[in-house]
């Protein structure tokens, strides 16, 4: 077999594996062979025995595919870690504090509470690459024979650990303490996932009045519900029924961050990188430029030449931007969603680590955080996601074909981009154009095709 057929990934997409819980390649029964497969992976490696932490959010299913993970390593001889609920960027850090040899995420992020997902995390705290994923998929199938598998001593053993999310929390309020903007009146919205917890302990610690908290209150089945990022109208209520400075708004492992200016206007992560971009040079910490996915808009680049700032496009995914980084040798990047790897404080995305540094770097910049909106004056995009059938596959030829006649009505004055989700059977169309009308227009006629041919 070729390598690069052994390298196809079929579980894994660009964030993990990830399912409707108890369902399709998210049971119990999947996590336990995917937990055993991860050992045998780092094992062959040159790592027995290796010590592994793992984490979840807040969803009801967690515990039952952390059981089953935590099962399916112990039977290879893993030692586990158990963190409970702690976000993603949280298990990257217990991962250096304690020095595993990797890492376990159990949440589905931004989608509804029925989902769940399975992201491994390698020594240094960052996501697995494709072809490590693809790797851990090769065991998937292997058929163990009673010699191989460990007994007695051998087997591993699982150490709870709820003290590390409280040593995250701790570092956490340590970079809060010195950001004056943080003493004004700020208003969180936590997702009802792994942020309330943490934000609640930051809060406290601090001693902070004018923090104003919602969507902290899990219940294990409103993750995300109507809150969060991906609903970003109920954190912009708050800002202005509460005369708030700004709001901060997380997904449901934390890992991303959105902000509101006080008239309840988003800053997306654009935005967010435009800012940390100038900072960062400003301090002779940038790095070579920014990384930034296809999906940020044109002004990003525009506005970031103005300041001799290059930027560096790659694939969606935040493990992409981490690899670009790395071959860039830049120190910021990220993603229009609010997923931002600032190299100097992560080794991931953290959303409440991003959102602190961004108030820093706003005082530090005297910027106005009300003028952002206006001044980054962005190109009009337009996002459609289009559901497809999972029975039926997507030609590239016709992609490429609709993609190619789409920028010639463009005429240079805009873009379009048309990817397949990597983590829901949806094909993601991004219109870009100076001219609104121009852009609903290729739009329309783009979801029309598809929506024809793929569905």
């Amino acid at each position: 077999m070729e390598e690069s057929e052994k390298k196809v990934r079929c579980l894994f997409g660009t964030d993990g594996v990830r399912d409707v819980a108890n369902r399709g390649v998210m049971t119990p029964e999947m996590a336990l062979r995917l937990g055993r497969s991860y050992v045998l992976y780092l094992t062959e490696r040159g790592v027995p025995r290796p010590r592994i932490v793992i984490g979840r959010d807040t969803r009801r299913s967690g515990n039952m595919l952390v059981n089953a993970l935590v099962a399916g390593m112990l039977s290879a001889g893993a030692q586990v870690l158990s963190l409970g609920v702690i976000p993603t960027p949280g298990v990257s850090f217990a991962i250096k504090q304690v020095k595993a040899q990797g890492g376990v995420v159990v949440s589905a992020s931004h989608n509804p509470a029925e989902y769940n997902g399975i992201k491994f995390l390698n020594s240094d705290g960052h996501k697995l690459c494709d072809d490590a994923e693809a790797s851990i998929e090769e065991y998937l199938g292997d058929n163990l024979i009673d010699d191989w598998r460990p007994t007695g001593a051998s087997i591993g053993e699982v150490v709870e650990r709820p003290d590390i999310a409280q040593s995250y929390a701790r570092w956490l309020a340590s970079l809060a303490s010195s950001i004056p903007l943080l003493d004004s009146r700020i208003a969180f919205d936590c997702a009802h996932g792994a942020a309330s917890d943490i934000l609640h302990v930051i809060n406290k610690n601090r001693g902070v009045s004018s923090w104003m908290l919602t969507g902290d209150a899990p219940d294990g089945l409103n993750i995300n519900e109507g809150v969060g990022v991906m609903n970003m109208a109920h954190i912009a209520s708050v800002v202005k029924e509460e005369n708030a400075q700004v709001g901060i708004a997380y997904d449901g492992d934390a890992d991303r961050v959105l902000l509101t200016d006080s008239l309840g206007r988003v800053l997306d992560g654009d935005i967010i990188l435009w800012v940390l971009a100038r900072w960062l040079a400003s301090q002779r910490e940038l790095g070579s430029g920014v990384v930034a996915t296809v999906m940020s808009n044109l002004s990003l680049e525009e506005h970031l030449k103005k300041d001799g700032i290059q930027v560096f496009r790659c694939p969606v995914g935040d493990r992409y931007v981490l690899e670009m980084m790395k071959h860039r040798d830049s120190c910021l990047g990220g993603e229009q969603s609010g997923h931002v790897i600032i190299s100097e404080f992560t080794s991931t995305g953290d959303g409440i680590c991003t959102g602190f540094i961004f108030l820093r770097a706003c005082s530090e910049l005297g910027e106005n955080i009300d003028s952002l909106v206006d001044t980054f004056d962005r190109y009009p995009q337009l996002l459609r996601n289009v559901e497809i059938s999972r029975s039926r596959s997507v030609d590239p030829a016709f992609i490429s074909h609709i993609s190619q006649e789409a920028n010639q009505k463009l005429m240079g004055q805009g873009r379009v981009l048309i990817r397949p989700s990597g983590t829901e059977p949806l094909m993601r169309v991004l219109v870009e154009a100076k001219d609104p009308q121009l852009m609903r227009e290729v739009s329309k006629d783009l979801v029309d095709q598809i929506q024809l041919k793929c569905c």
